[in-house]
């Protein structure tokens, strides 16, 4: 099975690296060593036995989603989106003042309320113990959702739809990535989707790799820009979209994930922020 692909491609060249032609097609896997995938490379370069092995150790292989890496995919998936848990709380935290002051406001009204010091030391602890709470609830529910939508039946949204498409990041001989490229229609642009790499792994350019794959995607089948929308909190997913040349659109300090309820009490000890970034291919 094959993504599909409507569309007829009359050049190769992303905007953002007029100078670096993205190899490869659709329909074709791609094997980029993690240590060598950005520099240069000679094919008359010859390489002894030893180096030979070595090398291979360490080649990411892309190709498309097959049925039997659904439990891997899933499992990549799960711990990617789980693994937001404490990030939200702890260094979300950090990114939010006005929530610093009304959880230090909260706490300075415990005190003249109650005249006590222990239960002043306390609130702290128990205003971002209500917040690994909530983020553990919203965060977990999306992960529901998502597993009960998409990430159910990856073949029907992503494989035999028009212009979408998903793929595995293989090292090792074992799934270690993933990623999706979902076309709109509407707007001619490619949403990049689902992106995450098994923590084992990370550090090997492996999700730079993905990336690639569905910038390649999108050229290839002719579309205008890839977009995507992330809530990640490490400054190393945002610094990573700028490296492929994703531009930041627009910011929201007050994004809805999915399931929530957004009740006074989830409103305050769940905040996440949300960025849109797009990378444009050509001009319409």
């Amino acid at each position: 099975m094959h993504c599909s692909s409507p569309k007829m491609v009359c050049e190769t060249k992303i905007v953002a690296d007029e100078h670096d032609a993205i190899p490869g097609t659709k329909k074709d896997s791609m094997m980029v060593s993690s240590s060598h995938m950005w520099g240069p490379s000679s094919a008359s370069t010859a390489l002894n036995p030893v180096e030979d092995r070595d090398m291979k150790k360490d080649v990411v292989f892309i190709r498309e989603f097959e049925r039997g890496d659904h439990v891997e995919v899933r499992r990549i998936f799960n711990e990617g989106i789980t693994e937001r848990i404490p990030n939200t709380v702890f260094r979300g935290l950090r990114q939010q003042p006005k929530t610093q002051f009304l959880y230090a406001l909260l706490t300075l009204m415990c005190f003249v309320v109650t005249k006590s010091f222990a239960l002043t030391c306390c609130a702290p602890f128990i205003l971002m113990g209500a917040r690994y709470y909530y983020s553990r609830k919203v965060i977990l529910g999306y992960l529901d959702c998502a597993l009960h939508t998409d990430m159910a039946d990856i073949e029907a949204y992503y494989m035999k739809p028009t212009g979408s498409c998903f793929w595995v990041a293989m090292l090792e001989g074992r799934v270690v990535g993933i990623v999706a490229a979902q076309g709109r229609e509407e707007d001619n642009t490619v949403e990049l989707r689902r992106m995450s790499v098994d923590a084992r792994y990370r550090g090997k350019g492996i999700a730079k790799s993905l990336g690639r794959r569905v910038l390649e995607f999108a050229v290839r089948n002719n579309y205008a820009a890839v977009v995507l929308g992330t809530t990640a909190v490490k400054m190393a997913a945002h610094k990573l979209y700028e490296s492929l040349g994703f531009r930041r659109t627009a910011r929201s300090d007050d994004y809805r994930l999915p399931g929530m309820s957004r009740t006074p009490l989830e409103r305050l000890f769940f905040q996440i922020r949300h960025s849109r970034y797009r990378l444009q291919l050509r001009e319409e």
